[in-house]
């Protein structure tokens, strides 16, 4: 069974910088198109960033292009989000997904995933 673990999250002043990983388990990460999405207390589920299964594509929501990349790494089985220029709106609960996929697509929404991780918390201070 595919099993998806979060880390690097943790407290940072605004302007400063993370990176967060995503270990998948249970098989081979490149059979699988891997997004980020995030929760804020309060506040729906939204999509972060997202990178395809073949050929690197990426897609990012308005609020973080441009501060947010997004990586894979499938050698390691690992995903990964470079945050920089964070800000306190950043704060949420980030939680990464995965779909399995024949197709070099990237995917913004929730339910088109199969599999999550339990999600790590980052928090930016003003």
């Amino acid at each position: 069974q595919v099993q998806l673990v979060e880390s690097g999250g943790g407290l940072v002043q605004a302007g400063g910088s993370l990176r967060l990983s995503c270990a998948l388990s249970g098989r081979t990460l490149s059979t699988y198109a891997m997004g980020w999405f995030r929760q804020a207390p309060g506040k729906e589920r939204e999509f972060v960033a997202a990178v395809s299964r073949i050929g690197g594509r990426t897609a990012y929501s308005d609020s973080v292009k441009g501060r947010f990349t997004i990586s894979r790494d499938d050698a390691k089985n690992t995903v990964y989000m470079q945050m920089n220029s964070l800000k306190p709106d950043d704060t949420a609960i980030y939680y990464c997904a995965a779909r399995m996929t024949a197709y070099s697509l990237t995917y913004d929404r929730h339910g088109e995933y199969d599999y999550w991780g339990q999600g790590t918390q980052v928090t930016v201070s003003s």
